[in-house]
């Protein structure tokens, strides 16, 4: 993902996929399954970083994206999908179509600074990283269910990326767990303009040329779509 377009509005198009932390009662007072908007990175127009084989990587993020909200709706949630039509979205869009869903969280797939490439340090970098605002007014919650989905991560055999802790010009984010792969990004619009919980995850580095054909394969989608919809789950019923 590219954060200079993203951390603006008006720019690249950011993926994002929300779910509920609270069931609220309907009408009959019974309580209702936790609703979730599964954002999807970037549109075709936009289409964010370009893997090592030219493939973009809103064609990652719409597959991962699916099979994410595919594994919450097996399992009962309610699901609002935004960006997974092909159509323009602004960023602030995406985060506020469901101001009553309990957790938005965006998908996305990762890219590493020009200089890196440059040098041909592309397979030098791997791994998941996610992503919380401490400008999102339920800062808290998000960042527990950051915590959720990283640790379901990590128990699926996933290995966090720290690229984005590293102290150059256009990274240097807070590092808020090492072990889950966490990170603050205040200024990212989705996350800081969303009314609700929000939390963007990078599953895995496309420019890594080994890393994109991994991240490709159906089995690692199952994989990583199961242990992000645990995650969230994890996260709603916590709460």
């Amino acid at each position: 993902m590219n954060f200079k377009d993203i951390a603006r509005a008006g720019a690249a198009q950011t993926v994002f996929v929300c779910l509920s932390v609270f069931q609220s009662p309907g009408a009959s007072g019974a309580p209702q399954p936790p609703y979730v908007v599964v954002d999807t990175g970037h549109t075709p127009g936009r289409p964010g970083a370009t893997g090592a084989s030219g493939r973009v990587e809103y064609r990652y993020n719409l597959d991962l994206s699916a099979a994410v909200a595919e594994r919450l709706r097996a399992d009962g949630d309610r699901v609002k999908r935004t960006s997974a039509d092909g159509r323009e979205i602004a960023l602030s869009a995406r985060s506020t179509q469901a101001p009553n869903a309990d957790l938005f969280v965006s998908i996305h797939h990762d890219s590493i600074q020009q200089p890196f490439i440059d040098a041909g340090r592309q397979r030098d970098f791997r791994g998941f990283a996610i992503f919380v605002s401490e400008r999102n007014p339920a800062y808290a919650k998000s960042l527990n269910c950051a915590r959720a989905i990283g640790g379901q991560l990590v128990a699926a055999g996933e290995k966090p990326s720290l690229y984005h802790a590293q102290p150059i010009r256009g990274e240097n984010r807070p590092l808020i767990d090492a072990r889950l792969g966490i990170h603050r990004f205040d200024d990212l619009v989705v996350l800081r303009t969303a009314p609700i919980p929000a939390v963007l995850v990078e599953a895995g580095v496309i420019v890594n040329p080994d890393e994109e054909a991994r991240l490709a394969r159906p089995e690692t989608i199952v994989r990583l779509s199961t242990a992000i919809a645990s995650g969230i789950q994890s996260c709603v019923e916590s709460h």
